[in-house]
């Protein structure tokens, strides 16, 4: 079963980014008090619970404790910021994201391949 590492420093976020041996890796960004994320998260969580094969890393940031780790990924990957959003990454690019009600387990399903 795949699990999810919480990104708590800028640091961390620049490793993955820069070194993640090609690796897919899809980052949540979570609001810790909006009901939008909390829904989104639990999609998350379940989709990676069901994840048997490790398609790829999972990674999660709580946007309000980790501002400064939430504005670094946006700027990097020059997306603006949003919560609740998740951001596929292949090859360090964004190959696909989403937002608020549209992170679903079909849409990252879809997304992952």
């Amino acid at each position: 079963m795949a699990t999810i590492r919480e990104l708590k420093t800028v640091e961390e976020w620049q490793a993955l980014h820069t070194d993640n041996g090609g690796q897919k890796v899809l980052i949540m960004k979570h609001s810790t008090t909006c009901p939008i994320s909390a829904a989104a998260w639990r999609a998350v969580q379940t989709f990676v619970n069901n994840d048997e094969t490790g398609k790829a890393d999972y990674v999660m940031v709580k946007v309000i404790e980790s501002r400064t780790v939430s504005n670094a990924i946006a700027e990097d990957l020059h997306v603006r910021h949003q919560s609740p959003q998740a951001i596929l990454l292949q090859n360090g690019e964004v190959a696909w994201q989403a937002t608020h009600w549209d992170i679903t387990e079909k849409s990252l399903a879809k997304a992952l391949g």
